[in-house]
């Protein structure tokens, strides 16, 4: 089993930067086993795919929204992920959730999600 704790959530003014992390702990099985992907979720809409990253860190597919301002990354001996996100506007306000697959897509079905931290923007 995966367990996947998120932080770094919070509220910030427009144009502004938050850096989330997600700590994962994956039993008997590598940190560095699983691809790692960042989904959001605004009220009343749909989660959507954000960014995901490969066990490497070398390969990572972004939402076309974020591309340019937001980052993905990993460190695998801390068993963590991140999540840099930078230029945030209220369309980026919703809660975001770390979620880990054996197979990296962006934005397919992932196996094992996070309960989520809630980024807020405003002007």
């Amino acid at each position: 089993q995966v367990q996947l704790v998120e932080s770094g959530g919070g509220s910030v003014q427009t144009g502004g930067s938050l850096r989330l992390s997600c700590v994962a702990s994956t039993g008997s099985t590598r940190f560095s086993s699983y691809a790692m992907a960042w989904f959001r979720q605004a009220p009343g809409t749909d989660r959507e795919f954000v960014a995901s990253i490969d066990w490497s860190g070398g390969l990572a597919y972004y939402e076309d929204s974020v591309k340019g301002r937001f980052t993905i990354s990993r460190d695998n001996n801390e068993n963590t992920v991140y999540l840099q996100m930078r230029g945030l506007t209220s369309e980026d306000t919703a809660v975001y959730y770390c979620a880990a697959d054996k197979i990296l897509t962006n934005g397919g079905v992932y196996d094992y999600w996070g309960q989520g931290t809630q980024v807020t923007v405003s002007s």
